[in-house]
């Protein structure tokens, strides 16, 4: 059976992933860099989300989502083949289909908005070609690989029971361990640490938060594939979650630097939205919240503590905000998904259990993808004459150097 509404609502969740990556994480990024090189960063969110997007509809689709082996699917749908008006993908209830272009779209915006979360690690200094290599190599052994491994028929961690509703382990943590790496290899900016790397614009900033937190009420309730309380579910807990943890970012902020900030309270609802993610579809309203303000606080830690002691200028804070409450969700997913707790989980569900299987999806996802990271690093810097632009280009901006074009009148 296709239901027409279910379709609908794919349809609709499909176009709301695409508005959180243009305008919604173009905006939130460009907003956070110098004024000098904020089309740069635009240009690429919007290229390696459209390179992702043309790759996995040659072969991405068919090895993230056919049947191969616990890693791998195969080729059996390269070039999209054998998909026709006519074809259907599964959704979650035994019976119920869905157009699998439908469903080959939806999935196609979360490979895109993963490529291009990466690109907040080495912002302000990184060779635009070097960034299309990177992704493409990188998606290729990385996103589809750990997609598969989580969501696809016979991969590896589904088979162990990992739950991951809507990528936190195959979006959020995968992007994230990708933008640290790319962070410690592409080298800090100039003036790093001795002197104000301010954001341009917070207003951009603010409106591109906004924009991301109406999107991922596509990328969570739709990853129900059904228009139905699952649905509801994950559109209740991405409400409760992201005002949780503004609420408490910004409490934090208070507390330790005398004032709330917008920086900080965007940051937050990003922290909030990472941390729900894996646990959308099947932890209680309460649970949300607790999740929500728990990466308030984590994510807060992550973006000033954690940051100095690994002695890295992740531009934007992708491991910082990504990486690190991204972590936080799949492991408390383990935790709120028991019934006993609100969750949706089975009567014998074992929070002991659960939270080891949940960790090891965390840790073969931050090794899986910081090794094809370095690896793809340093292919892309071999093939486009290095990673870094030179110093004189990086001290000129982005903008005029790899573009030629210019954001503002100054």
């Amino acid at each position: 059976m296709v239901n027409k509404g279910d379709v609908a609502w794919m349809l609709t969740s499909t176009l709301l992933v695409l508005m959180m990556v243009m305008p919604g994480l173009a905006l939130f990024y460009g907003g956070m860099v110098r004024a000098k090189n904020v089309l740069s960063v635009l240009m690429q969110v919007m290229t390696t989300f459209a390179l992702a997007v043309v790759l996995w509809a040659i072969y991405g689709y068919s090895l993230a989502f056919t049947e191969g082996n616990p890693y791998f699917g195969s080729f059996a749908k390269l070039f999209l083949s054998g998909v026709t008006l006519e074809s259907l993908a599964d959704t979650f209830s035994e019976g119920v289909k869905l157009p699998e272009m439908a469903f080959i779209a939806f999935q196609g915006t979360f490979a895109g908005i993963t490529a291009a979360l990466i690109v907040g690690g080495f912002a302000e200094r990184m060779r635009f070609s070097a960034v299309l290599v990177f992704t493409a190599i990188w998606l290729t052994f990385a996103y589809l690989p750990i997609a598969h491994m989580v969501w696809g028929p016979g991969g590896w961690l589904l088979g162990d029971g990992a739950l991951d509703f809507a990528g936190g382990t195959v979006v959020h943590i995968n992007a994230g361990i990708a933008g640290l790496v790319g962070a410690y290899l592409v080298g800090k900016r100039i003036g790093y640490g001795r002197e104000a790397l301010t954001p341009h614009s917070l207003p951009l900033t603010m409106v591109g938060a906004s924009l991301l937190w109406v999107g991922w009420f596509g990328f969570n309730a739709g990853s129900a594939l059904e228009a139905n309380s699952t649905a509801a579910l994950a559109f209740l807990n991405t409400l409760f979650a992201t005002a949780a943890a503004i609420l408490l970012w910004l409490a934090g902020e208070a507390l330790l630097k005398g004032k709330p900030s917008m920086l900080g309270g965007a940051s937050g609802a990003v922290a909030g939205l990472v941390a729900i993610t894996p646990a959308a579809g099947t932890v209680g309203p309460m649970g949300a919240l607790v999740i929500g303000a728990t990466a308030g606080v984590v994510g807060l830690w992550g973006v000033n503590q954690l940051k100095r002691w690994l002695g890295v200028d992740d531009a934007l804070d992708v491991f910082g905000v990504h990486g690190v409450c991204g972590i936080v969700g799949a492991l408390l997913t383990g935790v709120f998904t028991a019934p006993s707790l609100g969750g949706t989980g089975s009567a014998d569900f074992s929070i002991a259990s659960q939270l080891v299987i949940q960790a090891k999806g965390v840790i073969v996802t931050l090794v899986w993808s910081g090794v094809v990271s370095f690896v793809a690093y340093k292919i892309a810097a071999a093939l486009t004459g290095g990673l870094r632009v030179a110093e004189e280009e990086e001290r000129e901006g982005l903008d005029i150097v790899a573009h030629g074009e210019s954001g503002y009148r100054f």
